[in-house]
């Protein structure tokens, strides 16, 4: 669904995360279906992300938010993307400086977590450190502005 090892990589971590966050909140009869569930919206968010990503990355110049998201821009939209980029950009802008440079190269220049252990001189085991620390401060930063 995802096109690619190293994101369906992320996606299964983040799915796994999110069904242990999950479990631990309430008894699930079914647990193979809520896995399937929340596998399947990751995996929408991811590609939806993506695509959010290269909209905001290319040199079109002005970069309709709201069309990169879903395709149905309204202005109310439009300002909602813009608001949650800010956001997203200053809870980046929080994580110390290696958490930083990991989380961007992962999610940003797509590097899978091996290529970022040898470029920065760490473990892979550290690599998914930082990058579950990044993920958990931008989703804790999110839900305390909601």
């Amino acid at each position: 669904m995802l096109g690619n090892p190293v994101d369906a990589a992320d996606a299964t971590q983040e799915t796994y995360l999110r069904m242990i966050a999950a479990l631990s909140r309430t008894h699930v009869e079914h647990p193979s279906a809520l896995l399937f569930r929340i596998a399947r919206n990751v995996a929408l968010r991811t590609r939806n992300r993506h695509r959010l990503e290269r909209c905001l990355f290319s040199d079109n110049g002005e970069v309709d938010l709201a069309d990169a998201v879903d395709g149905l821009a309204v202005p109310e939209r439009q300002v909602i993307a813009r608001q949650e980029l800010k956001r997203l950009a200053l809870a980046i802008d929080e994580l110390p400086p290696r958490c930083r440079e990991v989380f961007l190269l992962s999610r940003f220049e797509s590097i899978a977590n091996g290529e970022i252990a040898i470029r920065l001189g760490i473990s892979r085991n550290m690599v998914e450190k930082h990058l579950i620390k990044a993920l958990l401060h931008c989703r804790a930063r999110q839900s305390e502005l909601f």
